[in-house]
């Protein structure tokens, strides 16, 4: 049968950065927190290079059988990524030199509550991208973090408000502590309070090529672990009650919460390189706050907002 794409010339001749598939539905599988094996959907980007300007096309059927096999064979790790780029690399030697794979899908994560003794379920999106250029080796990851924000300046306006309201019921004089301990178990007394959101951090890293495999739910940790505050799954009153606790303990603007992330993906030695990004949909406001930060390494990831 003909194969116009390899023996056609192109009307205009150019070399290409990236040709490949788009979109490929495909399960991958990853490995669990206990030792399993877990598997889940996900849409793969697979592209080579185009370097010879005077071709018309690659074998796109190549890359989407290597994707098929590869990730059908074993979960995904860092190796198995490296040698589905090796495979595409090779079966288009004679075009390319370069080649990268992306996945997006969805983590879902088994989480206990703060206080009782129910657990849920917690959906992670996830992003990797691989890329291999000759021997060089890169490797990306990115994961949304969802979590409650609290803004300061809104809490000391509250405790203002109801300082005001206590000045106003007990005007003067001796008060006991058992009058103060009613008022202040009252929707009178606690008149005003801090505004709330439910907020992303949306965090890339470049790992160091030396991973033996993705720290998906290490890097997950890492980020709630420095929040403080990451929305809950099932939940009591008494969880409900330690969430609100969190929150009061951990008031944050976007800043804040940027500058945690930073300071807490400085310290990993896995990481190369990231870029973090605190989005707090406010309710106060029809717009969002944003904050961004970098680790600020040279030809390391860029701050656009």
């Amino acid at each position: 049968m003909p194969d116009i794409a390899c023996e056609a010339r192109p009307a205009a001749a150019g070399q290409l950065a990236w040709v490949g598939m788009g979109e490929i539905d495909a399960p991958v599988s990853l490995p669990g927190p206990e030792g399993g094996i877990a598997s889940t959907p996900a849409r793969i980007n697979a592209f080579v290079n185009l370097h010879r300007p005077e071709v018309r096309g690659i074998h796109m059927s190549r890359l989407y059988l290597h994707v098929d096999r590869h990730l059908a064979a074993e979960p995904i790790s860092p190796a198995s990524l490296r040698r589905l780029l090796r495979d595409f690399l090779d079966s288009h030697a004679e075009l390319s030199d370069r080649a990268m794979v992306e996945l997006r899908f969805d983590h879902l994560v088994r989480r206990k509550a703060l206080v009782s003794d129910n657990t849920g379920w917690k959906s992670y999106p996830v992003g990797l991208r691989a890329t291999l250029e000759r021997n060089a080796f890169e490797l990306e990851m990115d994961v949304r973090i969802t979590y409650s924000s609290t803004c300061p300046c809104s809490a000391a306006l509250a405790r203002q408000l109801i300082q005001e309201q206590f000045r106003r019921d007990f005007p003067g004089g001796e008060v006991s502590a058992e009058a103060v301990l009613r008022w202040l178990g009252t929707e009178q007394g606690i008149l005003a309070t801090p505004h709330s959101q439910r907020s992303h951090a949306d965090v890339r890293v470049r790992l160091a090529p030396q991973v033996a495999d993705f720290p998906i739910i290490d890097l997950v940790d890492r980020i709630e672990g420095a929040l403080k505050t990451p929305v809950q799954t099932a939940v009591k009153r008494e969880d409900e009650q330690a969430f609100a606790r969190l929150n009061g303990q951990n008031l944050m603007f976007c800043e804040d919460a940027a500058r945690r992330m930073q300071q807490a993906l400085n310290a990993d030695e896995r990481i190369l390189d990231f870029r973090v990004r605190a989005s707090h949909f406010e309710s106060l406001h029809p717009h969002d706050a944003v904050a961004v930060a970098v680790k600020g390494v040279a030809g390391g990831f860029g701050p656009s907002a």
